[in-house]
């Protein structure tokens, strides 16, 4: 193109020839400053989701320190997938910052065009040298560990997790454009910009944090739903009184751990101390609950066992009963029972029964720092300072003879709420037009006392935007303009959420737990 019969055309055709130079130097570095956003946005998405995982972690190990059999080994498994993670995410960082090393300006992609570090660092001609070796054995190891902690159960996740760390075939192959297997490491590294491989990089740091997200949310939802299963329920026996005189007849109910209509056992096995209880005359079905009318028999303790065999999914389960109760032929001593276990809690108004069998509620007293009488046995606890209160009974028999009887209850503070969004917790699959119109919340989780809960601010953090604060329950203007600029698939969060109980706003909650809202549109 340069040739050209005259001086002046051979100039004209040299100047096309450097213009079109130009243009592919330009373009080159447009594509360089393209991988060098995407990496920044990628590091930006790594630590929203670490701030994530974070969370989830916390909610798993408040799970398992209520419920450390059902919860404790996930936790274990959790927290050896996280140190997997951190270590193999550290080392991917230490490569980054290695390779970037000579680099003055980090954000500067223009210059990083070559490919000598990774090339010299993990190639000797068409052979891996050790770091290249290692490199590669990382993933491998990293995705066999994974699951192997997470088994079979997880059999989604580990799916996901062997795509994300593939190496290419059983020899280490993939296929390039032409249809020839070449080296996995070399296809992917070899001879690429640095900015290129800087973004790989980054993007083999966002698999492992998404494998870190997928496998919590795994175990965390997972055993929700085998909470619900009928299999985890157990039984409970209510009682009028705790003890019973010779000839009275027991007045009693074996009650599911989740009592409702819908829990109506299919068939009923049960025998007390050896003998057969018959339906009708023995016990009666109602509301879930299998009531108990059987005569209470001679002083003494008695056994009830058995099963209440359910259908579920086409099969019997069978819940077992193993209860004891106990005749007594004359009161000795004070029946002090909470409503709500041995426990009382701080910043509410606990409800506690106290009567002494065979002796009037009105010949009976009790006595205890912030404890009131209500009427008959029922008083109300309202602990103060200390992480122990002692109620004493005191009563009179009709002999004369006076008692007086000890408890101790544990003061414990109000557990930390988990906020919620439209009523739910957690990761939530959301619209944005849904979430600008929802209500922002907090709830108890498994606690025994319904209190209202009300939320009077939070911040709201879109990724790539300011976090927004926000007083009340709803998102603001300004919430909602950041809203507007999310991405379909991006994570936005509610943090540190501000919640007072209602009818007790001196009381100071723990910090509640924040919610993540997947967007969907």
């Amino acid at each position: 193109m340069a040739g050209g019969s005259s001086p002046r055309q051979k100039m004209i055709n040299l100047m096309y020839l450097i213009f079109i130079a130009m243009l592919a130097l330009n373009m080159s570095k447009e594509v360089l400053s393209a991988f060098g956003l995407i990496n920044e946005k990628l590091e930006a998405s790594n630590k929203k989701i670490t701030e994530g995982n974070l969370a989830f972690m916390g909610s798993l190990e408040t799970k398992a320190s209520e419920s450390p059999e059902k919860y404790g080994p996930l936790v274990e498994k959790a927290r050896k997938i996280k140190t997997l993670s951190d270590e193999y995410y550290n080392y991917l960082e230490e490569l980054k910052k290695a390779a970037t090393a000579k680099v003055k300006d980090k954000k500067d992609y223009e210059v990083m065009d070559k490919g000598d570090f990774l090339d010299t660092k993990f190639f000797r001609g068409d052979k891996y040298t050790k770091e290249g070796k290692e490199f590669v054995n990382r993933i491998n190891s990293y995705r066999t560990e994974v699951n192997t902690i997470l088994g079979e159960k997880f059999g989604e996740v580990t799916e996901a997790v062997s795509v994300r760390f593939q190496t290419g075939d059983e020899k280490g192959k993939v296929k390039n454009r032409d249809g020839q297997k070449v080296a996995w490491l070399s296809y992917h590294y070899k001879g690429f910009p640095l900015v290129a491989s800087l973004t790989k990089l980054t993007n083999m740091q966002a698999d492992i944090k998404a494998t870190e997200q997928e496998a919590l949310s795994a175990m965390l939802t997972g055993q929700m739903s085998s909470d619900i299963s009928m299999t985890n329920y157990t039984t409970l026996l209510e009682q009028e009184k705790s003890a019973f005189y010779q000839g009275e007849k027991f007045a009693g109910s074996i009650v599911l751990g989740r009592k409702d209509a819908t829990t109506r056992p299919n068939r009923v096995e049960l025998k007390m101390d050896g003998r057969a209880l018959k339906e009708g005359s023995d016990f009666v079905i109602e509301d879930g609950r299998v009531k108990l009318t059987v005569g209470a028999g001679s002083p003494g303790d008695h056994k009830i066992e058995g099963n209440l065999v359910f259908a579920q999914d086409g099969e019997e389960i069978e819940v077992p009963v193993d209860a004891t109760f106990a005749t007594i032929t004359k009161p000795n001593a004070a029946v002090i029972s909470a409503d709500k276990m041995n426990v009382v809690y701080r910043g509410v108004a606990n409800p506690i029964t106290v009567s002494i069998p065979g002796i009037p509620d009105n010949k009976v007293t009790a006595s205890a720092p912030g404890l009131n009488k209500i009427n008959g046995s029922r008083y109300v606890m309202k602990p103060r300072s200390g992480r122990e209160v002692t109620i004493v009974a005191n009563g009179t028999l009709p002999d004369g003879q006076k008692i007086s009887t000890p408890a101790k209850f544990r003061i414990k503070d109000i557990p930390r709420p988990t906020g919620t969004i439209r009523g739910e917790s957690g990761s939530i699959k959301m619209s944005k037009n849904n979430l600008g119109i929802s209500t922002i919340g907090a709830i108890l989780e498994d606690f025994d006392f319904d209190l209202n809960i009300q939320v009077t601010g939070f911040k709201f953090k879109v990724p790539g935007q300011p976090t927004v604060k926000v007083r009340g329950n709803r998102l603001n203007a300004q919430a909602k303009s950041a809203l507007k600029r999310a991405k379909r698939g991006s994570t936005v969060q509610i943090l540190d959420i501000e919640a007072k109980i209602s009818n007790n706003r001196s009381y100071r909650l723990k910090k509640v737990a924040p919610v993540a809202i997947d967007i969907t549109n």
